[in-house]
């Protein structure tokens, strides 16, 4: 029936726009005739017409929550290795060597070395790579980071920056610091491309908490760039590059002991960027924010000794709320929506003391067709905590913070190779290990 009615409909020309109807028969007909291939099988006959630019498309880290959502339903995203132009024959480890031999052969030069940056970091991001990489991990770390200062090309730099940082996820090196940090910052000083500067400071707090760099050191650092609105690091005001400095600050705040002491230096600056006009230094500022009163709160409970953090509070609050109620049409529609919905989660979060994405809606029970059920709030349940993460068949709740900050940079480093390192690699699985874990049934253990 559905094939008949989408035959009819072709026929009436009723999905068929006015400009392709304006078309000769012959152009018309050779469309409507072209075989139903599914992307899968489309991919090996498209790729030598593709634009080589395309090839790493899929590694941008700015993927939607739909779409993050879309890419954990499977483990298997690393089916595209052979996109690269490799042999599809060979195993993606002798696919990898084979990249890693690229990296490491100074006498190469820059021809085909974007290609060779590019399939690395897709076959890293997608594969647990950690018995290849640890042979020569050094080696990789310094041949990443020569290009990262010598690229020919703001995407081999790119390239080179998202490389180093999923290398040092799949094989953490205490013993790179004294070359890593140096050299990103000046990267992050001294290049004019905002996204490359974005990079290097992923690359900065990778390097802090996984490649041995001093994390002090670039908290005070990336305070700067939070305090200047960028300028200190020669991006005036470029949200991008303020969103990232205030993300990579929460990320390696949340493995140091003791942030709640430090709130007095660092919260009037992340106040202060509660003002941008850009939701996402806003929800970047906020979650900080969020996260040192759940950290003060954390504190009161092991020692007994609370912080006198009230004012903080309800300055933060009034303004958020001041911000939620902004009908300025400085700011589009969908921004507005973005902002208000993180905002939600974070004003409850402080008002009520609890973690993100926590729902205060819910409903009430029937005492006389419910039974003996659970009651709060007068026969009123709250929904509580809504935020998951769902990898396969493991849902994972994401009820402070502190996952919550490393679950965002997470997706945005690894993208759609979260999944895999999640249930391959330990420093991924160690990160998230204080997550309470459900698991569900997948179609296929259903029949």
């Amino acid at each position: 029936m559905r094939d008949l009615r989408k035959k009819a409909l072709l026929e009436s020309q009723k999905t068929v726009s006015r400009k392709a109807r304006s078309k000769p028969d012959s152009v018309r007909s050779s469309v409507n005739q072209s075989p139903d291939v599914s992307p899968g099988h489309s991919r090996a006959g498209s790729r030598q017409n593709s634009r080589p630019g395309s090839r790493y498309a899929s590694e941008d880290e700015g993927a939607s929550d739909d779409e993050y959502d879309a890419m954990t339903m499977s483990t298997d995203s690393g089916s595209g290795d052979e996109a690269f132009g490799d042999d599809p024959s060979n195993t993606w480890t002798e696919r990898l060597q084979t990249r890693i031999d690229e990296l490491q052969d100074r006498k190469r030069g820059i021809h085909g070395r974007a290609d060779t940056l590019s399939a690395y970091l897709h076959l890293v991001r997608h594969h647990y790579a950690e018995n290849k990489i640890a042979r020569s991990s050094s080696e990789i770390v310094s041949a990443l980071l020569r290009i990262v200062r010598d690229a020919a090309s703001e995407d081999e730099r790119l390239l080179a920056l998202k490389g180093l940082v999923v290398t040092l996820l799949t094989c953490p090196s205490k013993g790179s610091s004294g070359a890593l940090y140096p050299a990103l910052k000046s990267v992050c000083e001294d290049v004019d491309e905002a996204s490359v500067k974005v990079q290097a400071i992923h690359a900065l707090m990778t390097a802090a908490v996984y490649g041995g760099a001093d994390s002090e050191e670039l908290l005070e650092f990336l305070l700067d760039i939070i305090q200047s609105d960028g300028a200190s690091v020669g991006a005036d005001d470029n949200a991008a590059v303020v969103t990232a400095a205030l993300r990579a600050w929460g990320f390696v705040a949340s493995f140091l002991e003791g942030m709640a002491e430090r709130s007095d230096q660092v919260m009037e600056a992340f106040i202060d960027q509660l003002d941008s006009t850009e939701p996402d230094v806003q929800s970047a500022a906020g979650t900080n924010i969020a996260s040192l009163f759940e950290a003060a709160r954390d504190h009161e409970e092991e020692t007994g000794e609370g912080a006198e953090m009230q004012r903080d509070l309800y300055k933060a609050v009034t303004r958020m709320n001041e911000i939620v109620k902004d009908s300025s049409k400085a700011i589009s529609k969908k921004g507005k929506k973005q902002r208000r919905g993180n905002f939600a989660s974070i004003i409850t979060s402080l008002e009520r003391g609890v973690g993100p994405g926590y729902s205060t809606a819910g409903f009430r029970f029937n005492p006389h067709v419910g039974g003996n059920k659970p009651r709060f709030y007068d026969n009123y349940e709250e929904f509580g905590y809504r935020e998951t993460l769902r990898i396969h068949n493991q849902v994972l709740l994401i009820d402070t913070w502190t996952l919550h900050v490393r679950v965002e940079v997470l997706k945005i480093l690894l993208g759609g190779g979260l999944p895999t390192h999640y249930l391959e690699n330990p420093v991924v699985k160690e990160m998230l290990e204080s997550a309470e874990v459900n698991h569900v049934m997948t179609g296929t253990e259903r029949k």
